[in-house]
């Protein structure tokens, strides 16, 4: 599964995806400042899972109409320290294999996966 880290995202946490297995694309290293709908545009043309801590992404994705066939994974966790937070979100990724096609929410307690459908081509 390839991924795509938002640029709220930090070097630990995509250290810690790829130390996984993970193909990580970063934001912040490739394309900081890009707004949220090219975020979103790029997760889908390369067919990542989107992973971000923004809240605008669900809007984004359901209000406007944007696509998300790929996947979007909104993370609501909380950690003591850097290094604690990249390790329960590479803990959690690598906990199931169907990320794609949904908008998850991750939270403490559990995960909300609502199935994306197609909305525009």
């Amino acid at each position: 599964m390839k991924l795509l880290a938002d640029e709220n995202f930090s070097l630990a946490d995509v250290e810690a995806l790829q130390n996984a297995g993970y193909d990580v694309a970063w934001i912040r290293a490739d394309t900081p400042g890009i707004d949220d709908e090219s975020v979103l545009e790029r997760a889908v043309a390369e067919n990542r899972v989107l992973l971000t801590f923004d809240k605008d992404f669900g809007e984004l994705a359901f209000r406007r109409g944007l696509t998300a066939s790929c996947g979007i994974i909104l993370f609501r966790i909380t950690a003591t320290s850097s290094y604690e937070l990249a390790q329960k979100i590479a803990v959690i990724v690598t906990s199931r294999t169907d990320w794609s096609g949904h908008f998850s929410v991750v939270d403490d307690q559990r995960i909300r996966m609502r199935t994306m459908l197609r909305l525009v081509d």
